[in-house]
């Protein structure tokens, strides 16, 4: 196991964590694909198409036709929603890290290394809500490198949000996470974060029946001693 260390993100490390976002957007494709496949509109579709276009048309090529392009146009449709929030995520808070991250006390972000490479990156700003009776931050963007997933880097980024948000003052700490992403969903709620709702954050992520989960953790008081 490489050794690794967290820091704040520098300006030299853009290039590692837009790939890491990239790729771990990507990951979930495949998952979302099966997921779709088993949709019950998806095999009426895949069934009742192309029995349908034969009754019709009594044409068995194109009822081929049909059935082989089917699974590239389903694919393209796993992958949107992630293809859409990559981009959107470059073109709003990540399309300037430092000044979305960095400018202000109650906000940072961080990235884990290990040998000279970025291997790991999450994300805090403080929830701008005036409505809320509690002081909030939400993490954003907790990604880890395949390579070097199973070592605790994912824990140890989740433990710095948390430490920093007590040491700045907030009550509570939230985050968003999809229903694909198991694995996340059973880090955080090992570590004390609770399930709140859930939402669908683009249209084709309700297309593709992947919800997303909130979560919350309740920082305890001062006199309740640390982390």
């Amino acid at each position: 196991m490489a050794p690794y260390h967290i820091r704040k993100y520098r300006e030299s490390d853009r290039q590692w964590v837009v790939g890491l976002l990239s790729r771990g957007m990507a990951e979930h494709v495949p998952a979302t694909f099966q997921q779709l496949l088993k949709l019950p509109r998806t095999l009426i579709l895949l069934l009742g198409g192309p029995l349908t276009l034969l009754l019709v048309s009594g044409s068995w090529l194109l009822v081929l036709v049909f059935s082989l392009s089917l699974f590239p146009a389903l694919w393209f449709l796993a992958r949107k929603p992630w293809n859409m929030f990559v981009d959107m995520t470059l073109h709003t808070d990540m399309s300037d890290i430092t000044k979305s991250y960095l400018s202000e006390r109650g906000s940072c972000f961080w990235v884990a290394e290990s040998r000279e490479k970025v291997v790991g990156m999450v994300g805090a700003l403080p929830v701008d809500d005036p409505t809320l009776m509690e002081k909030r931050l939400q993490l954003f963007h907790l990604f880890v490198d395949t390579e070097h997933r199973r070592q605790g880097i994912a824990k140890a980024l989740v433990r710095t949000v948390l430490q920093f948000a007590r040491d700045q003052g907030y009550s509570e700490v939230v985050l968003d996470t999809s229903t694909i992403q198991l694995s996340a969903m059973a880090l955080y709620e090992s570590m004390g974060f609770q399930r709140t709702g859930q939402f669908f954050f683009c249209i084709w992520a309700r297309l593709v029946a992947v919800p997303s989960v909130h979560f919350i953790y309740h920082l305890p008081s001062a006199q309740a001693g640390g982390l």
